[in-house]
């Protein structure tokens, strides 16, 4: 089973603005590979965003603009089932493709706040914030860094994976039946 996580960390409001980017690559449930970079949004820091994670005009000063490294999402995500933590990472992937008029990954999307939602009863309505369902699953991470939200992503998947019993396939066809059928 083999399955990518991602995250990715933004400037201000507009989901487009990519200030840094996330993957882990997990192959039974272990991760394999990972890539973090920072990049620069060519757009404005919000100070709402900076107090969540940190990062700055300064920090990205030199990076890579998110058009120099879609040929590396691409190799990473094309092909592959792609789990991030609600939409919010899948929305920003594809708004910064059309602001950069360049391709979406060809991937499959899992929203791993979803099956979090279908494991535990205790997040099943609310509460079910990455933070949290770590909290839940004993896994310690350094929150709102794009590649530790994208292994926390991943090990969500795989404890709720051991609890339900379930693949990757058998999560994305949980998630097409409505909760009080699955």
């Amino acid at each position: 089973m083999k399955y990518v996580s991602i995250d990715v960390e933004t400037a201000n409001k507009n989901r487009a603005s990519i200030c840094q980017i996330g993957i882990a690559v997990f192959k039974d449930h272990l991760i394999v590979d990972q890539y973090a970079t920072y990049i620069d949004p060519e757009d404005y820091f919000d100070d709402f965003n900076i107090s969540i994670h940190g990062i700055t005009e300064r920090t990205v000063s030199g990076a890579p603009t998110f058009d120099k490294i879609t040929e590396k999402i691409y190799s990473y995500l094309d092909g592959m089932v792609a789990v991030c933590h609600t939409q919010f990472d899948k929305v920003s992937i594809s708004q910064a493709c059309a602001c950069y008029d360049v391709r979406v990954p060809n991937c499959k999307w899992l929203d791993s706040a979803r099956i979090a939602r279908r494991t535990w009863p205790e997040v099943a309505l609310r509460n079910y914030g990455l933070g949290n369902v770590c909290k839940i699953i004993g896994y310690q991470f350094k929150h709102h860094d794009a590649l530790e939200d994208a292994k926390a992503a991943g090990q969500i998947v795989k404890a709720a994976s051991e609890i339900a019993g379930l693949d990757i396939d058998g999560w994305l066809n949980r998630l097409k039946t409505p909760k009080n059928q699955a």
